[in-house]
């Protein structure tokens, strides 16, 4: 090229094997230690090509490894609501378990729209992600259910790996969560420390998440003697919103002799909260009110709220191991849930 009588010219960008012969290795070691393969690399040849890659200013064509190998470095992470604590906090163990492997993860919401959730997974198995997991609970009647379990195991067939967290609705490999069993320890817990008469505010009906724990809540109290009446059991959206509702619903036509309220989830119950204060009354005094997943922020609401601990980040994590294949996450069984007692439920015995 020449500019203003003076020839110039402008070097090729960098290839993966000008890398491995400034590096000094092979070209399957140069390739393994930038491309996130999981066969181990010696620290020191890792080392020295990461260097040469700097130096020559190497960028790998991402497009082209696709290709290649059929999958990209991404963990492609599906929830129901990214801006909800429950999904930001799995998406961190998922996040935390990337970088170990040395993986990338990106997160779409599917806004609890099964037709949504299809589309994105058509979407991104377009994409070509090694893993794709799926967060979010559905439908107890989805239609889309058949077409996005066909969807899925295609994937898994040009060698994707799936995993869902939370529920195994769909036949593929699953970290479980004890909602059920989890809801049950709570309703059994609540009656042990002298409450009787209870409400619950959880998600529309159909949701499998929320059916689970209103059912083990039912379970636990019909083995203690507690008592929910079927009128007591509000359903409103399953978000903070839907917790304030569904709480100011049921002040507004009176409590009568509900001593407690259970919200299937925190962010319900955090709201649940706020309208017991805006109408004048003191959570914990007036009524009592416990959730479910343990979230960060509800330790420090006041008061601190009673719930079941989910460990969110945990379960991320081991979403991951599990799509990589580590044993020791395919044989743990589902995560365990713990009751935890706080000042949003003061003992009455």
């Amino acid at each position: 090229m020449v500019e203003g009588g003076i020839q110039t010219s402008r070097s090729a960008p960098a290839t993966l094997h000008d890398v491995a012969r400034e590096a000094g290795v092979s070209l399957a070691t140069a390739s393994r230690s930038l491309n996130g393969s999981t066969r181990k690399v010696n620290e020191e040849y890792r080392k020295r090509v990461l260097e040469a890659a700097a130096r020559l200013d190497y960028s790998p064509n991402l497009s082209a490894q696709a290709v290649a190998r059929g999958t990209t470095t991404t963990v492609a992470l599906l929830v129901a609501d990214i801006a909800d604590p429950y999904f930001s906090s799995i998406a961190a163990g998922v996040v935390a378990e990337a970088d170990t492997a040395r993986l990338i993860v990106t997160m779409a919401a599917t806004e609890r729209d099964p037709e949504r959730e299809l589309e994105l997974v058509r979407t991104l198995r377009g994409q070509r992600p090694r893993v794709m997991i799926l967060a979010g609970s559905r439908p107890t009647t989805d239609p889309t259910e058949g077409a996005l379990g066909e969807e899925l195991r295609a994937y898994e067939r040009s060698g994707g790996l799936v995993v869902l967290i939370s529920r195994n609705e769909l036949d593929l490999r699953t970290v479980l969560v004890e909602n059920l069993s989890g809801a049950e320890a709570l309703a059994r817990e609540l009656v042990g420390i002298g409450y009787r008469r209870f409400a619950v505010i959880t998600g529309g009906e159909g949701l499998r998440t929320a059916a689970d724990r209103v059912e083990g809540f039912r379970a636990g109290l019909a083995a203690t003697g507690g008592e929910l009446r079927d009128g007591d059991v509000i359903r409103a959206a399953f978000t903070r919103d839907g917790g304030y509702d569904g709480m100011r619903r049921l002040i507004e036509r009176g409590l009568g002799d509900i001593e407690l309220v259970f919200a299937a989830n925190d962010v319900m119950a955090v709201g649940a909260l706020s309208a017991v204060r805006d109408a004048g009354l003191t959570p914990g005094t007036d009524v009592a009110v416990a959730g479910f997943d343990d979230i960060p922020t509800v330790r420090d609401v006041t008061p601190a709220l009673t719930t079941v601990r989910v460990p969110l980040e945990e379960l991320g994590r081991r979403a991951l191991r599990l799509a990589l294949g580590d044993a020791d996450a395919a044989d743990e069984g589902a995560v365990r849930t713990e009751v935890v007692l706080r000042e949003s439920t003061p003992r009455r015995d």
